[in-house]
């Protein structure tokens, strides 16, 4: 990737929306932003708003760096009953959250933000799929927390790695449960002519 031509940059290290792109064909670069999370208040905003406000910063501080390159910006959050839940801080944070989420059907909700500073472009959606999960045994939730699979993920768990077991159904994007709703970035890069596997 890094011997071609670039089409975006993409404002974050995760390793699944990297992975995403890519299989989808695009040509970007990786540059995560600086934009320290914790320091944004969620009293008193939706988790709609929380996770759009993120992007939106990510992206503009990387556009910062780089005004003459579109950036794409996310963030992703789980919510249960109207309460944004991130990433967990601990183990033991982790099977509060695990016991939690698992009880009832929740939210992931994806902020996007694509911002092209040298063209004037400013556009942040968002993204929303309900989760119905499996009421999970103990020794589940047990083997969960003790296999690490809950580190750095909202909401302490990866469908891509849970899968079936967790998960009953879902309504909405695949992919916006594992960080990034392709169907709906795919449509906004295309929408300013960046395209799949585009030919320079």
């Amino acid at each position: 990737m890094t011997q071609q031509r670039f089409q975006f940059i993409l404002a974050s290290a995760s390793p699944r929306r990297r992975e995403l792109l890519a299989k989808a064909g695009f040509i970007f670069r990786v540059e995560p932003s600086h934009v320290d999370e914790e320091s944004y208040d969620k009293a008193g905003v939706t988790s709609e708003d929380h996770c759009q406000i993120l992007a939106l910063a990510k992206a503009c501080e990387v556009a910062g760096r780089f005004g003459d390159m579109p950036v794409l910006g996310s963030d992703t959050v789980v919510d249960f009953d109207g309460q944004i839940i991130g990433k967990p801080a601990d183990a033991a944070d982790a099977e509060r959250i695990t016991r939690m989420l698992f009880s009832k059907p929740h939210k992931v909700i994806t902020g996007l933000a694509l911002v092209w500073k040298s063209r004037e472009i400013e556009i942040v959606e968002v993204d929303t799929t309900i989760v119905y999960p499996h009421k999970l045994t103990e020794q589940q939730i047990q083997g969960h927390i003790a296999g690490g699979l809950w580190e750095g993920k909202a909401g302490a768990y990866g469908i891509q790695e849970t899968g079936d077991e967790f998960v009953d159904r879902i309504e909405g994007s695949f992919t916006n449960v594992m960080g990034l709703p392709m169907e709906r970035v795919e449509h906004l890069l295309c929408q300013y002519g960046i395209f799949p596997k585009q030919t320079f």
